[in-house]
C-alpha cells in the first residue's frame, strides 16, 4: 500500500474557485464548532460553580466535554442543512453543483460491476433485489455497460445449495443480456474488505467503477446511471456515496427507526456536505467506487495483535475513504432523498448486534490515526468515530459520577445556568430531525408525501419519545461493549435476521438485565437522595429501566401493519412507491395497498423468508 499520493490533479479554475469556497466553509465550521463547545462547557462550569469547582466538578465537565463533538457537529449541520433547504431552490446543487454529470443524460460509456456482497443471507430476498435491478437497467438501454457479481462468503451448508441454485435461476433467465457471476469464498477472509478485495484481484482490471451493494441493498436505474455519470465526468472523483433511506417495512421498530433517520438524515447530509465536500463520507454500500484507485491505495492493513481491536478491520468503509483522501482522490456524497435503499434492522436485538460490530470496528481506528500521509480532516473523521460510542460510555460514566457527586456538592446546582444548559443539549441533539421536520411541514407536497401534516407531527412526537429511550438503552449497551473490549470481548461479523419477527420475553431479558439493573439502581438512587430528582433523571433512567418491554413491543409486527394503515411513520415511497419498488414485492407496500399478493420473480422458487440465524 503506497504511502505517497501518486494521483495527479488537473484542477479547472471552477475547481480551484471550489476549493477556496470550501477551506472558507472549513474554517467558519470549525470555528463555530469550537466556540460552541466552549460555550457549553462554560456553562457547565457555571452550574457547578456554588462552593467552587473541586476534584469531581472538573471530572464531570471533562467526562461532558467527551460527549459534545457529535451533539454540537450535529447541531451545526442540521442549521445549515435548514438554512440551504429553506433558501436554495436546489440544495443538492448548493452543495455539490462542482460535480460535473450531476443532472447530465450523458451516455453511459464506462464500465461498471455491480457488487452483491453476501454471506448466510437469505438467497431468495438477495437475487430479488438484484433481479428487479437488472430489469430496470435493460429498460434503460445501458445495461451492456455493467455486469453484476454475485461475491458469496456463505459457510451454512443448508444455504449453500439454495444460493447457487437462486443464482442459477437468474442467470439462466438474463443469459445473452445480462452478464451475472457467481463467486463463493470458503473463508470470510478479511470480511467484507476481504470479499470485495477478492474481486479486485481476480476481475478489477476488468472495469473502471464497481457499484458496492450489501445483501439488503436496492438502488433505482436513475440513481444508478446517476452516480456512475458523475464518476465518469470528474476524473479526480474516487468515491460517490448516494444518500441511504429505509425500505418500508412493517416492523414496527424498523419503521419508526427508519422515520426518524429519514428526518434527520436530510439536513445533517446537505449541512455536512456544505462543509465537508471533497473529504464526505463512504457507508461501505449503496457508493460508486473508481476501480484502479481502490485497488492500488485502498487495501486495508492488517492491525497487530490478536485481540478485538487487532486482525482486520471490522468498519472498513471509513478506512477506505481517508486512505482514497490520501491517495489524493475526492470522496463524495449526493444528498438526494430517494432511489437508493435498504433495510433496517427489525428489532432491538438486530440493531444492538449491527451497532455493537460497527463498535469494535470504530474502536480499531485507535491504531489507524496515525497513518501516514492522512490529511487533518481525515484524522479527525477517524477520532469522530471513535467518539461516537466512546461518547456512550462517557454519558454513563457522568451519570455515574454526578449519582456520586450530588450528595457532596454543598450549595447544589445553579439553577439558571443548569436549566439553560439541559434545553440547549436537548435542542442540539434533536437538531437534525427539528430541521427537516420544519422544512417538510411548511411545505405543502413534502407533508402529503409523509402522510399530511396531522400524521406527520404525531409521527415526529412519537419518533422523539422513541429516540430518548432508545438513545440510553444504547448508551449502556456500548458502554459495557466497550468496557469489554478491554477483557477480550469481540463481536465479529454475525449474520443478520432481517424480516420482521418478535422478540420472546426470555430472549429480552437475558440481553437486556444490565439495562433494567441500571435504570431501576439509578431510579432508587436519585429518589434516596432526593424524590426531586426523579423528574429530571427520567430521560436517562427510564429507557433502560422498560428496555426489554421497550425491545419486546416494537418487535410486534401486527402492531407495525397496523401503524401502516394508519398512516404512522409514513415515508415518501409509502404514500407513492414507484413501479420499481412495486416489484419488489414488499410485505409493507401490499399491507398499505391492501394486497398482499406478490409480483412473481425469476428467482424465486419459493417465497421470499428470512433464513439468515443471527450468531
Amino acid at each position: 500500500m503506497s504511502m505517497i499520493p501518486l494521483h495527479s490533479h488537473r484542477f479547472s479554475k471552477r475547481d480551484l474557485v471550489y476549493r477556496g469556497r470550501l477551506r472558507q466553509r472549513r474554517a467558519i465550521f470549525g470555528l463555530v464548532t469550537i466556540l460552541s463547545i466552549l460555550g457549553l462547557l462554560g456553562l457547565m462550569a457555571s452550574a457547578l460553580s456554588p462552593g467552587g469547582l473541586e476534584a469531581i466538578d472538573w471530572v464531570l465537565i471533562a467526562l461532558f466535554a467527551t460527549t459534545l463533538p457529535w451533539t454540537v457537529i450535529g447541531f451545526w449541520n442540521a442549521v445549515i442543512g435548514l438554512a440551504i433547504m429553506r433558501t436554495a431552490r436546489d440544495a443538492t446543487a448548493l452543495v455539490a453543483g462542482d460535480l460535473k454529470g450531476l443532472n447530465s443524460k450523458a451516455p453511459i460509456t464506462a464500465k461498471t460491476a455491480i457488487l452483491s456482497c453476501i454471506r448466510n443471507e437469505d438467497p431468495v430476498r438477495v437475487m430479488r433485489n438484484l433481479e428487479v435491478m437488472i430489469e430496470n437497467l435493460v429498460a434503460t438501454g445501458s445495461a451492456d455497460r455493467f455486469e453484476a457479481y454475485v461475491l458469496s462468503d456463505t459457510n451454512w451448508d443448508d444455504l449453500i445449495a439454495e444460493e447457487e441454485a437462486a443464482v442459477s435461476r437468474l442467470k439462466a433467465h438474463w443469459a445473452g443480456r445480462f452478464s451475472i457471476t457467481y463467486r463463493r469464498r470458503s473463508e470470510n477472509s478479511g470480511f467484507k474488505a476481504g470479499n470485495i478485495r477478492d474481486f479486485l484481484e481476480r476481475w478489477g482490471d476488468d472495469h473502471d467503477f464497481a457499484l458496492v451493494l450489501d445483501a439488503d441493498s436496492y438502488m433505482s436505474a436513475e440513481t444508478i446511471l446517476r452516480l456512475i455519470r458523475v464518476m465518469q465526468a470528474n476524473p479526480n472523483l474516487g468515491i460517490l456515496q448516494s444518500l441511504i433511506a429505509g425500505l418500508p417495512a412493517t416492523s414496527p421498530f424498523a419503521r419508526v427507526f427508519q422515520f426518524g433517520m429519514r428526518l434527520g438524515m436530510r439536513s445533517y447530509t446537505i449541512g455536512s456536505a456544505w462543509w465537508q465536500g471533497d473529504c464526505g463520507p463512504y457507508w461501505g454500500h449503496n457508493a460508486a467506487i473508481r476501480i484502479k484507485p481502490f485497488k492500488q491505495h485502498c487495501d486495508l492493513p492488517k492491525l497487530p495483535g490478536n485481540g478485538p481491536l487487532g486482525g482486520d478491520v471490522l468498519s472498513h468503509d471509513q478506512v477506505e475513504a481517508v486512505l482514497m483522501r490520501r491517495a489524493g482522490y475526492q470522496v463524495r456524497v449526493i444528498p438526494v432523498d430517494g432511489g437508493s435503499y435498504e433495510e433496517n434492522p427489525p428489532n432491538l436485538m438486530e440493531f444492538m448486534r449491527r451497532d455493537l460490530r460497527w463498535c469494535q470496528g470504530n474502536m480499531q481506528y485507535g491504531r489507524l490515526i496515525g497513518l501516514p500521509g492522512l490529511k487533518l480532516l481525515s484524522r479527525v473523521q477517524l477520532v469522530l468515530a471513535m467518539l461516537m460510542f466512546i461518547g456512550s460510555l462517557a454519558w454513563m460514566s457522568f451519570i455515574f459520577a454526578a449519582g456520586i457527586a450530588l450528595p457532596h456538592l454543598g450549595t447544589g446546582i445553579a439553577p439558571l445556568p443548569g436549566l439553560t444548559l439541559m434545553a440547549t443539549i436537548l435542542t442540539m441533539i434533536f437538531a437534525p430531525k427539528f430541521a427537516t421536520i420544519i422544512d417538510v411541514l411548511v411545505r405543502k407536497d413534502l407533508a402529503r408525501a409523509f402522510g399530511g401534516r396531522l400524521r406527520m407531527a404525531l409521527s415526529s412526537i412519537i419518533d422523539i419519545l422513541f429516540s430518548m429511550l432508545l438513545a440510553p438503552i444504547m448508551a449502556v449497551a456500548h458502554s459495557i461493549f466497550i468496557i469489554g473490549l478491554f477483557f477480550g470481548r469481540r463481536m465479529g461479523w454475525p449474520a443478520q435476521r432481517r424480516s420482521a419477527h418478535t422478540v420472546g420475553w426470555g430472549e429480552a431479558a437475558v440481553r437486556l438485565w444490565p439495562q433494567t439493573l441500571f435504570g431501576a439502581a439509578g431510579l432508587t438512587w436519585f429518589y434516596n437522595l432526593s424524590p426531586e430528582l426523579i423528574l429530571p433523571s427520567l430521560p436517562v433512567l427510564v429507557g433502560p429501566l422498560i428496555a426489554v418491554l421497550f425491545a419486546v413491543a416494537t418487535s410486534v409486527e401486527p402492531w407495525g401493519r397496523r401503524t401502516l394503515t394508519a398512516g404512522l411513520w409514513r415515508t415518501p415511497e409509502e404514500t407513492a412507491p414507484s413501479a420499481d419498488l412495486r416489484e419488489l414485492g414488499l410485505p409493507a407496500l401490499a399491507v398499505r395497498a391492501g394486497d398482499d399478493r406478490r409480483p412473481a420473480l425469476i428467482t424465486a422458487g419459493k417465497p421470499a423468508e428470512d433464513v439468515s440465524r443471527a450468531a
